[in-house]
């Protein structure tokens, strides 16, 4: 508990001590009006303040100015009519004061539970100078410069090991309870936690562009993008606080005049009571709190699973994803090729794979590196001159004076080269010397082991239409999807046809489905952000991702996609519920306030209470059980 809320608290119970001495004591007239008033102010000077500010600054209608109009109107109305009833105006304050204070707790505590789960800032480098090591601010930290990482510490920066290995808990960043294991050559990202062995970094980024900045601006900003939910309950505040403003003037005054019009008692006193009660039913605390509550607690506990959500309007989003469009390599298959064939070779295979090994020297694509793989020899970059990377086709270099081209079926179609097919499955990479064909090499791709599950557990959450857009060969790509579920495949497409295809979906889509597309976020880039919601998976470490898409999930697991999808859905249930809940009883309240069965008594439930149990509710958002 903070120190407002332990100030809040003492004044509480203050108020409520000295409540309990006043109706003990037994005082009349003025005297017990100035006791009560007393109290009153003890405990609402506060609300009245800030209803006073509303109204200089124009902003009349809100919660602050229909408890205070009631409440005082209920303490006035007792004086006018020397009933002595002061308790009833008092209390209501006093309950009202209650329910906001638990609602600051509970507030505070989502807060502080989300800053817990995205407490990932580092708060020095071991910097090495001189042979020694300095603490430096992260920020201070040029590119380039060698960071020493002990046991227990956080990463301040991105960078590669160059000296020692060790466990890194990568929680923070990813959601993954496993530890992952570096030596010399990994790169690793900062936020994560060396468990075991000195590791000495050689820093790629300066701390502004480090992995661990980008996530945490991503968060802190991710409250300005409001969901249509919480737009809609804006709007819907400032229509329906005049309007029951206005109703409450009308249930004061309208009936008594029409019943002095028609010769019987006015009532004066019971239909002021009744208007002053229908303020604090009105009051909209139960919505304008708890709705942007359930999407903060919902980004929140997205973000304890390693899915970093950009917004409230993207999480709303994701729970009416009716199709799911996936890039294949590295989102549904490893993106680990294998060299597993070399066909129709008119020379050695040893020499083969060296000729195009040296052509792909300068690439770092997933198939490019997997050939360098297979050749396993070092590789000397001086016999190569004159790459070109044709984009979606392939390479094409001098090696030793010769000139080879390395690609698809539509690199030979361009450069007129008769090729030969492939029957076998997977990525068929054709190569061609000085004009000549010379032989094709098979490279196959693993399917990640949740790939399966996740797409079958899609369907069960209500995606109804799952699509493969790839580069990759049309073939290898179906077989792909006829063992993994998915409905539709369109292979062989360049970025630009990547595109175009998402964009038939969207059009062919009904009003009010939307369209995901998930890709690795460096390559896909164009189309992540054509997409209604653009999701990068295993994006621990790449810039673009967390750039292009508004949803990034931090690891390779698809099964997080899954977790997605549910923890919207789960929020965006918690917000009806919400809704209906509130507007329920508060129409219910206000129906019975104005025909006087609901007292003010019955007014502090409709309002404090109805906050509080929404509040509560929206609070689960926070809770992600495991699939």
């Amino acid at each position: 508990m903070n120190k407002k809320q332990k100030k809040m608290l003492a004044r509480i119970a203050s108020a409520t001590a000295l409540l309990i001495a006043a109706s003990l004591v037994h005082t009349q007239g003025m005297v017990k009006a100035s006791v009560y008033l007393v109290i009153y102010l003890v405990i609402g000077y506060d609300i009245l303040l800030k209803a006073g500010r509303g109204i200089v600054n124009r902003r009349l209608f809100d919660e602050n100015f229909l408890m205070a109009t009631a409440t005082l109107g209920a303490f006035l109305l007792a004086v006018i009519t020397k009933s002595g009833e002061y308790i009833e105006g008092v209390a209501v304050m006093l309950f009202y004061q209650v329910g906001e204070l638990f609602q600051s707790y509970a507030v505070a505590k989502s807060r502080r539970n989300i800053s817990d789960l995205m407490n990932i800032r580092p708060e020095y480098a071991n910097l090495e100078q001189d042979g020694e090591l300095v603490r430096v601010a992260p920020d201070e930290v040029a590119v380039g410069s060698i960071i020493t990482v002990q046991p227990g510490e956080r990463l301040p920066l991105d960078g590669v090991v160059i000296e020692g290995g060790g466990s890194l808990n990568t929680a923070a960043i990813n959601g993954e309870s496993l530890p992952r294991d570096v030596t010399v050559g990994d790169e690793v990202v900062s936020g994560c936690i060396n468990l075991t062995g000195v590791l000495k970094i050689r820093t790629t980024k300066e701390f502004g562009e480090s992995t661990v900045s980008k996530i945490l601006e991503l968060v802190e900003n991710a409250g300005l993008r409001k969901a249509r939910s919480e737009t809609f309950i804006s709007r819907f505040s400032r229509v329906y606080t005049p309007c029951v403003c206005a109703c409450a003037v009308l249930i004061a005054v309208l009936p008594a005049l029409i019943g002095m019009f028609f010769g019987a008692s006015a009532q004066w006193q019971n239909w002021v009571y009744r208007g002053l009660t229908f303020l604090v039913v009105s009051c909209p605390c139960a919505l304008v709190i708890s709705i942007p509550l359930s999407f903060f607690a919902g980004i929140g506990g997205a973000g304890h699973e390693g899915i970093l959500v950009k917004g409230a309007n993207y999480l709303e989003a994701l729970s009416k994803t009716s199709c799911v469009v996936f890039d294949k390599t590295g989102t549904l298959t490893e993106g680990k090729f294998e060299v597993s064939a070399i066909h129709h070779n008119r020379l050695s295979d040893d020499d083969l794979l060296e000729c195009v090994a040296l052509v792909e020297c300068a690439s770092s694509h997933p198939i490019s590196l997997s050939l360098k793989k297979a050749y396993g020899k070092s590789i000397d970059r001086n016999r190569v001159t004159d790459i070109e990377e044709i984009g979606g086709l392939g390479i094409t270099a001098s090696v030793d004076g010769r000139r080879v081209g390395v690609g698809n079926e539509r690199l030979m179609e361009r450069l007129g080269i008769g090729y030969r097919p492939c029957s076998s499955v997977g990525t068929i990479i054709h190569v061609v010397i000085d004009g000549e064909y010379a032989g094709h090499i098979v490279i196959t791709d693993v399917i990640k082991p949740n790939a399966e599950r996740a797409v079958s557990l899609l369907k069960k959450v209500g995606v109804e239409r799952t699509v493969i857009l790839t580069g990759d060969a049309e073939g290898v790509a179906r077989k792909v999807a006829e063992k993994i579920g998915v409905d539709e495949v369109h292979g062989g497409l360049f970025p630009a046809d990547k595109v175009r295809k998402l964009e038939e979906l969207i059009v062919a889509k009904k009003a009010n489905e939307k369209i995901a597309f998930v890709g690795d976020g460096i390559n896909d880039a164009p189309v992540l952000t054509r997409a209604d919601i653009g999701i990068a998976m295993g994006a621990m470490g790449s810039d673009a991702a967390i750039e292009a898409a508004d949803v990034v999930l931090m690891d390779d697991d698809p099964m997080k996609l899954v977790k997605a999808v549910k923890i919207s859905a789960k929020c965006i249930k918690i917000v009806k519920q919400n809704i209906i809940f509130a507007l329920i009883v508060k129409f219910s309240c206000l129906a019975l306030s104005t025909v006087g069965i609901a007292n003010m008594w019955f007014a502090v439930f409709a309002d404090v209470g109805v906050m509080v149990i929404a509040v509560l509710n929206a609070v689960r958002a926070l809770r992600v059980h495991s699939l």
